[in-house]
């Protein structure tokens, strides 16, 4: 009984090792399928570029972005590899057991048909139970082989079955085998991509040092129109966030009902509990982060606070609300056309670079509500999201959905 019940927990253990390791392979995938999505995005957009050295260092920012995601899916195959070499092992201890299995009931059964053999002659059976010295040991005769023969059947039975789990436990190491085959070659070919697309980044930044100062004239302007937004949006911000500071709360107006520009803190309580949770505005690929970074090229050169994420996206995408709320301007500024300030209580999401706006300032808005499309601009499609909390910045990808 003992003996069965350490079979099952094996073989339980295996089936849940098994499960888990499925599970992990096909995360893996579906990591791999969005990353490869969004090597496609980007291809597309490096192909619409026509190179000329305004859009010298967007292709680049393009191009690091894909080796990045590159990467990603190299480790994310050697992560894989990883889980299949350990089913590899876990199939040849398995296989390994089966074929012990298997061949110590061929060895039985065998033994059985020899002595089968050799007693087949029935008159020898007669006379071996007619020479019992008492009818208790006559009947034992009979029983055992009677027994012989069920044994036989029994055992044949068994060793069926177990070559039909040997059999298919070949078959799933083969596969294994073959998958693990196969995935070795797309890494090969994962890694001379990766080897041409830093090469590309490579020319790039050759061609930015040595045209420095058309380059620096260019980043000049996009750095002042960054600090420009930057200013204008906290200006904003900390204008609704003053008139919600309840000067005007329980006062009468003419009419004689009483007015109150008090945070809804209802509202701001349901959209913190979302973090983490919050859907992307659109579909696209984060080319720029939030925070300080160095220029990619210019290591010396620090570039004005990201107070969102930037990225590039379809031409023409359309731009959806995060969560409930109400919008709170509608303004437009130099290098990011329209852009849409939208109040949730004391949190507030920007929604900028849009060529058309569906929304007006004092408009109460719905989750999943378009607000605009994403115009381009210099060429680019790109779109910037900032997430504020009163008047302090925060990180967009550590409150939307992962």
């Amino acid at each position: 009984m003992k003996k069965i019940l350490v079979i099952v927990c094996l073989a339980l253990a295996a089936a849940w090792n098994a499960g888990a390791q499925n599970a992990s392979v096909k995360r893996l995938e579906n990591q791999r399928a969005q990353l490869e999505k969004d090597i496609a995005l980007l291809n597309r957009k490096l192909n619409q570029n026509t190179m000329k050295s305004s859009e010298i260092l967007s292709s680049l920012t393009l191009v690091r972005r894909k080796i990045s995601a590159r990467e990603q899916i190299i480790a994310s195959y050697d992560q894989t590899l990883r889980i299949l070499n350990d089913s590899l092992r876990v199939c040849q201890r398995e296989l390994d057991r089966l074929q012990a299995r298997h061949d110590t009931l061929q060895h039985y059964y065998s033994r059985l048909v020899r002595g089968a053999y050799k007693n087949r002659d029935t008159r020898l059976w007669y006379m071996y139970i007619l020479s019992s010295g008492s009818v208790n040991q006559a009947f034992n005769r009979m029983g055992y082989f009677r027994n012989l023969s069920s044994q036989m059947s029994e055992q044949a039975v068994k060793v069926k079955e177990a070559a039909a789990a040997l059999e298919a436990q070949k078959t799933r190491l083969n596969k294994l085998k073959a998958e693990t085959n196969q995935l070795k070659k797309k890494v090969v070919d994962e890694r001379t991509q990766l080897r041409a697309e830093e090469g590309d980044a490579s020319k790039m930044a050759d061609k930015l040092k040595k045209d420095r100062r058309t380059y620096e004239k260019q980043l000049k302007e996009k750095n002042r129109q960054k600090e420009e937004l930057n200013r204008k949006i906290a200006d904003l911000i900390r204008q609704q966030t003053k008139k919600q500071g309840g000067s005007t709360a329980g006062k009468k107006g003419n009419s004689g009902k009483t007015t109150s520009t008090q945070v809804d803190t209802k509202l701001s309580n349901e959209f913190a509990s979302n973090k983490g949770r919050l859907p992307w505005p659109v579909e696209g690929t984060v080319v720029e982060r939030f925070g300080r970074h160095y220029h990619p090229v210019y290591k010396n050169v620090q570039l004005p606070q990201n107070n969102g994420v930037t990225l590039v996206v379809q031409r023409g995408a359309q731009v959806k609300a995060v969560f409930n709320g109400t919008v709170s301007q509608v303004v437009v500024l130099p290098g990011y056309n329209q852009c849409v300030l939208v109040n949730h209580g004391e949190y507030f999401t920007l929604y900028s670079k849009l060529k058309s706006v569906t929304v007006k300032a004092g408009q109460k808005i719905t989750t999943g509500q378009v607000v605009g499309t994403v115009d381009t601009i210099g060429g680019e499609d790109l779109f910037h999201f900032e997430l504020w909390k009163g008047s302090d910045p925060q990180n967009p990808e550590n409150w939307l959905r992962n």
